[in-house]
């Protein structure tokens, strides 16, 4: 992670409009068809949590937005990407832990199982150091949720995105997931780029 000056960015313009806005963060809600995504965890049995996760951080990486993030009152870039998850601990609670990117989703599965597993037994958060952009997430599979909105801490900047328990119709598979993002990071058309970008990966993964 190293500080950068926002106005050699295509971010100037959006660092200095939104940086002290008192709510900076835009939520998009969208309906996406992961037909294909479910046919392949059940096929190959995969998680289909781990699918998601990989499809939504593949889809962030064609993106250079997604490696730059206000932390504090500074803009800074990151080498590498993340995202975040949350799993249930031994003894009934909750931790969270990063799974780093690879572009090889068999090494990607391998650190998601990994890494899951390490923090359900442990007591703490997994995290991985500042080298990495996290993009945060949570599944809601006990509900048919149409939207979500994420509490603004206004210390945490990442992206996050939130997905409920799908629906199966007799022909497709829908899920809703929500989307919420720090306007200084990105505009409107880079947002709806990686939606729209996220359904092109999901309807075409290879595992």
């Amino acid at each position: 992670m190293r500080e950068i000056d926002p106005k050699t960015t295509s971010r100037a313009k959006a660092f200095e409009l939104w940086m002290k806005a008192a709510m900076p963060m835009v939520t998009m809600t969208k309906t996406f068809d992961i037909t294909h995504l479910r046919r392949v965890a059940k096929r190959k049995g995969v998680k289909l949590n781990m699918l998601m996760c990989y499809a939504v951080v593949k889809a962030a990486s064609s993106f250079k937005e997604f490696y730059m993030l206000p932390v504090g009152d500074k803009l800074m870039e990151f080498d590498n990407l993340a995202i975040n998850t949350i799993v249930m601990t031994e003894d009934g609670g909750i931790n969270t832990c990063d799974i780093p990117f690879s572009e090889d989703i068999h090494q990607f599965e391998a650190d998601y199982l990994r890494i899951t597993a390490l923090a359900q037994r442990s007591k703490e958060d997994v995290v991985l150091g500042d080298d990495y952009m996290v993009i945060g997430s949570s599944a809601l599979t006990k509900c048919e949720l149409d939207s979500v909105v994420n509490v603004y801490a206004g210390f945490w900047n990442n992206p996050f995105v939130v997905w409920s328990k799908y629906r199966k119709g007799w022909f497709k598979t829908t899920l809703s997931l929500s989307f919420q993002f720090h306007h200084t990071q990105m505009d409107g058309p880079i947002s709806t780029g990686f939606l729209n970008k996220l359904q092109e990966v999901m309807n075409s993964i290879e595992y």
